[in-house]
């Protein structure tokens, strides 16, 4: 077995299977910095392991990730603005990008809630395998905000324009039998049969052909998502727009306050 030492991540393989466990269980494992840089360094190390065939990305404790988190402050500059093109640009953008541009396939063990950056990191996966009591949530609309961590082009590549705009446009829960029905996702299980469900596909992986993989990967990359690093940069500049924004500073303070918010266009 061979284990990476990480801050806020877990990272080892055994049997060809590289486990990338995201380990912030007390905060839901919301993203931080550190966090999208410990992801990242993980996903190298397996893929530069010969012995590792496919790549799980799961959470610890009861989410998968509840998306960034804004209790840490990161994004809050000198001037008391919000930097969220810098956070995108060098944190979470290279590592959505990476996973699927990664040739070993990336499976997603989706065993909770997976809202905002969590939610893209488990749609950039090739696989989706969710707990039953798992949903999806893509809530920035709901704060003012748009989508980002290529959210705009996973989702229409998953399930198409019109429940894309769906899920982006309303910002509600999509529960995991749902996202199964859309297409969004590939299996749904009892919560306490994920771990083994994955392992069986897993293993699925090891005995097969790599070199194959790759390819169909790198096919199926070069239609679907051969413009994905120009539409994360978009996504990226078009949201640090909206955190500039008063509906944003609406948005935000109507959430703190739990009232509904009352956006005016500005």
């Amino acid at each position: 077995m061979s284990v990476l030492e990480l801050e806020t991540v877990r990272c080892a393989s055994d049997n060809g299977v590289g486990t990338i466990t995201l380990n912030r269980p007390e905060a839901l494992n919301a993203w931080t910095r550190r966090l999208g840089d410990d992801m990242l360094a993980a996903l190298e190390h397996h893929n530069a392991d010969p012995d590792v065939r496919v790549i799980v990305l799961t959470g610890a404790g009861r989410a998968f990730s509840s998306g960034a988190d804004l209790k840490a402050g990161e994004d809050v500059g000198a001037d008391g603005g919000f930097d969220v093109l810098t956070r995108l640009r060098e944190s979470y953008n290279p590592l959505v990008l990476r996973v699927r541009t990664v040739e070993k396939p990336v499976i997603a063990a989706v065993n909770g809630p997976a809202a905002g950056i969590g939610c893209s990191l488990a749609l950039a996966a090739d696989l989706i395998v969710a707990a039953r009591s798992a949903y999806f949530l893509l809530a920035f609309v709901n704060i003012g905000l748009g989508l980002d961590g290529g959210a705009s082009q996973l989702l229409r590549e998953r399930i198409g324009h019109a429940r894309a705009f769906q899920m982006a446009f309303l910002g509600e829960r999509i529960g995991a039998e749902q996202a199964l029905l859309w297409g969004m996702i590939n299996q749904v299980v009892d919560d306490d049969q994920l771990d083994a469900a994955v392992a069986e596909l897993a293993a699925r992986f090891v005995a097969g052909p790599p070199g194959a993989y790759a390819t169909i990967k790198r096919t199926i990359n070069a239609r679907a998502y051969q413009d994905f690093a120009q539409l994360l940069d978009l996504e990226a500049v078009e949201q640090q727009q909206r955190v500039e924004s008063k509906d944003f500073l609406e948005g935000m303070t109507a959430f703190v306050q739990k009232r509904p918010a009352r956006f005016t266009g500005e």
